[in-house]
């Protein structure tokens, strides 16, 4: 489990490259709908890896831009958390609907948190560390918004998606957002004692603590 808690996001590089095979392979045999929402899953599995992996730096980013904390290695946002909402998110939230395409408000869901995810990476993380690209943002631009674009002008050409579909969809993202962004993270899996600590080199990544030296620096 150790392992797993450790490179869970490495692991989901390996599962998107896995999962891009196969979509190469079997493009003509899945319909449109399921193509954009593994393609919306591949690009969430390389949202993960920017932000914990290459670059990374999302632990100190949480821990210390977003939410500062005195134990920053491992509250609010710890080891065990992250890897907790994140798999629940990749494999509950965003694959599930891949085997169920036509349930259209299943889909939407995560097509819309995927777009909504520009508020955290593309306006509050960057003004918070006054730059232009923090990690996580990349996958954003160029994955989770296109394809959400795509998905969305889709079910609307086509009309198949109806305000039914519409309400359930928001009603069903904000509940995943509250459940798991909000309560696991800051409640029921915040532990300022947690043996779970981010290892230092996952806390080094991206340079954070330098980086806001800088504009400490600056601002004196």
């Amino acid at each position: 489990m150790q392992f797993v808690r450790r490179h869970w996001y490495n692991i989901g590089a390996v599962v998107a490259l896995a999962a891009l095979t196969c979509l190469f392979y079997e493009w003509s045999a899945i319909g449109v709908l399921q193509r954009l929402l593994l393609l919306n899953f591949i690009a969430l599995l390389l949202h993960q890896y920017e932000e914990y992996g290459w670059p990374g730096g999302e632990p100190a980013i949480m821990n210390i831009v977003i939410q500062p904390s005195e134990k920053p290695d491992r509250y609010p946002l710890n080891q065990n958390s992250a890897m907790a909402i994140n798999l629940l998110a990749a494999y509950g939230f965003y694959l599930i609907p891949i085997f169920f395409p036509d349930v259209l408000w299943l889909g939407l869901a995560p097509v819309l948190f995927g777009i909504a995810q520009f508020a955290i990476h593309g306006v509050v993380t960057n003004w918070k560390l006054r730059s232009i690209y923090n990690p996580g943002l990349a996958a954003v631009m160029l994955g989770h918004i296109p394809i959400g674009i795509v998905y969305i002008y889709y079910i609307h050409a086509n009309n198949l998606v109806t305000g039914r579909d519409w309400v359930l969809a928001i009603l069903y993202m904000f509940a995943f957002q509250y459940v798991c962004l909000v309560k696991m993270t800051y409640t029921w899996l915040a532990d300022k004692n947690s043996p779970y600590p981010f290892a230092d080199d996952e806390m080094r990544r991206f340079n954070v603590p330098h980086r806001l030296e800088g504009l400490k620096g600056k601002a004196s």
